[in-house]
């Protein structure tokens, strides 16, 4: 299964450049990603766009596949790059700004996936948890009976990309997939996980 990592973003909050290049513990961020993806056993695809160049050309010096968008938002561009790559299969669609997902928790998103047997995934932490590590998000909806903020990993049948989809909405207690790196604040949480 391939995992999409989106990478084509402005990332104007935190105005240090390029937000997948950002630096997390010495290394960019997106090479968490991309990292957890791979221990996974999923095979890693950068979708990036006119605003992330030099993400692309990092992405190309180690040897990780690109995919390029036009830049039009982050929907916009996910369908555009999943149908470039002609993909007919379920995939993981993640953000690339999530540098403390893990493999165990995308093969734990993997498993939920499969036995649920539904078109697609979402996955969500308890509102709690964003609140406490980076002080909240506005997007919020109910989630087995607990208020949840989505995480940014998601697994989608690549045939039907552009139509809505059955999902399993997963709830995960992971604190890790709390910090999305938006703010310096969000940076330095990520520096401490």
């Amino acid at each position: 299964m391939h995992a999409l990592i989106m990478a084509g973003g402005l990332g104007r909050r935190l105005n240090l450049g390029e937000k997948p290049l950002i630096l997390i513990g010495g290394k960019p961020m997106i090479s968490y990603v991309i990292a957890a993806f791979s221990a996974a056993g999923f095979e890693p695809v950068v979708a990036v766009s006119p605003s992330t160049p030099m993400t692309m050309n990092w992405c190309r010096a180690n040897g990780i596949a690109v995919c390029k968008a036009d830049g039009s938002g982050y929907v916009e561009d996910m369908i555009s790059a999943v149908r470039t790559m002609d993909e007919h299969y379920p995939l993981f669609i993640s953000v690339a700004d999530i540098p403390c997902v893990t493999p165990h928790i995308i093969r734990a998103i993997a498993r939920a996936y499969y036995l649920s047997g539904k078109d697609g995934c979402s996955t969500w932490v308890p509102a709690g948890l964003v609140s406490s590590c980076r002080g909240g998000m506005p997007y919020r909806t109910t989630v087995n009976g607990t208020e949840a903020c989505p995480v940014g990993i998601n697994i989608l049948r690549g045939d039907l990309i552009d139509q809505p989809q059955d999902e399993l909405q997963l709830l995960l207690d992971e604190p890790g997939l709390s910090v999305n790196v938006n703010t310096q604040a969000d940076r330095a949480m990520a520096e401490y996980f």
